[in-house]
């Protein structure tokens, strides 16, 4: 990326890059910990707030459905205050809603959830761009594994601890414990790049080229970046949320279910680490087809062999894990400017997260028409084909060097 006067500078040197890779951590950590903190006292805030399930499922959908509605917002954000204050104002206000959400009844929690998910749709944009603009080419697809992992790493920290905590100092400081990663990235952030780099809005920046600036929206390359990640997203959200059931249905106890299932988000952490290591030895599109390939076993391993249920969740997990990093290192491989590339992850985070909300809504749908999985699982073997068709697609826009780079308007 060529940047221009405007620019921020890059962080030159090996201990500040480290000090970086500190704050991207914690804050991958905070674009996850605040609403799945959610599921595990879920019956706690219902009772308190006396309310019924499918309000407090509100907390957990109403995030995801941000992360679509506020992408606009996003890109809006970076491209007029820059990536180092959008990712400043994504975990000041992260935390406010931590802090909302933690303060009063069910107006106030909503509230919160809402705030949160605002933020962290933010963030889902910001991070992405910091690491393509800090870290070189080589370098920043080992880092865009540790963004991903540390996303798995902290929803695994919350859904093991949130429910010791509560039953220890109530459901109100469990959920709002989780603020601390956000109060960490600060911490190291702040120092890092100065209150004036931090806090003050400076543009993103532009490639200076000629010529008109074409929509973002009327790129191929963007709409299948989109269905992609929605592919990925979709398979990711409807399995995380009923793969517990699959197994209670199959005869396990609740418990073995939920550790069974806890298999799958720590094969994600080892799938996104392990996923910039293919890439080295293999091209995009053919690491496409391998996670898409190990995706697709969970779908039919439960279909035909439940029993080989380690397996299926090991080979799944590895592929969440790599599909959701390699979703994240296609859209930076354009190569745009930071406009440009803010405007292309917004819409196709947008897209993605739209599409992934109705996940879980349709394979619980699917079931209780039916009474069983079998569609519902065959659901998930469509969202993982579009995945890998429009994968395969962009991999061969990338090939070609064919992906327009110029800057293009994404409203």
């Amino acid at each position: 990326m060529s940047a221009n006067s405007t620019s921020p500078p890059r962080f030159a040197t090996a201990r500040r890059l480290s000090v970086l890779t500190v704050v991207i951590v914690f804050a991958a950590a905070m674009l996850r910990a605040p609403f799945v903190s959610v599921a595990p006292v879920a019956g706690m805030i219902g009772h308190d707030l006396g309310v019924g399930a499918a309000v407090v499922g509100l907390l957990t959908s109403i995030p995801v459905l941000c992360f679509a509605v506020f992408a606009p917002l996003a890109i809006w954000v970076i491209r007029r205050g820059g990536a180092d204050f959008a990712l400043t104002l994504t975990l000041t206000g992260t935390i406010v809603g931590c802090l909302i959400r933690s303060s009063g009844g069910i107006v106030l929690v909503l509230l919160g959830t809402a705030v949160i998910g605002a933020f962290i749709a933010i963030g889902n944009v910001v991070i992405p761009i910091l690491i393509a603009r800090e870290y070189s080419a080589r370098r920043a697809h080992t880092m865009t594994g540790v963004f991903t992992s540390s996303l798995n790493l902290g929803t695994m920290t919350v859904t093991i601890a949130t429910a010791p905590i509560a039953a220890a100092v109530g459901w109100r400081t469990a959920i709002l414990i989780w603020g601390v990663f956000g109060v960490a990235a600060l911490a190291v952030w702040l120092p890092l790049r100065g209150l004036r780099g931090a806090f003050v809005p400076t543009a993103g920046s532009r490639r200076e080229t000629g010529g008109a600036r074409p929509s973002l929206l009327r790129h191929r390359s963007t709409w299948l970046l989109a269905a992609m990640f929605a592919g990925q997203s979709f398979a990711f959200y409807a399995v995380t949320a009923w793969l517990p059931s699959v197994l209670i249905d199959e005869g396990y106890s609740t418990t073995t279910a939920g550790a069974i299932a806890g298999i799958f988000q720590i094969a994600g952490v080892a799938g996104s680490l392990t996923l910039p290591f293919l890439l080295m030895r293999t091209s995009i599109r053919a690491s496409v087809i391998v996670i898409a390939v190990a995706w697709i076993t969970v779908p039919l391993g439960f279909l035909f062999a439940p029993t080989l249920w380690a397996v299926w969740c090991v080979a799944g997990g590895l592929a969440q894990g790599g599909g959701i990093t390699i979703a994240f290192i296609m859209i930076n491989a354009f190569h745009s400017d930071e406009h440009t590339t803010a405007g292309r992850s917004g819409i196709v985070q947008g897209v993605g997260y739209a599409v992934a909300a109705f996940g879980p809504l349709s394979l619980g749908a699917l079931h209780e028409a039916t009474d069983a999985w079998t569609l519902s699982l065959c659901l998930v073997i469509v969202a993982v084909a579009v995945f890998v068709a429009a994968g395969v697609s962009v991999a061969v826009i990338l090939r070609r060097g064919a992906a327009p780079a110029t800057p293009g308007d994404a409203s």
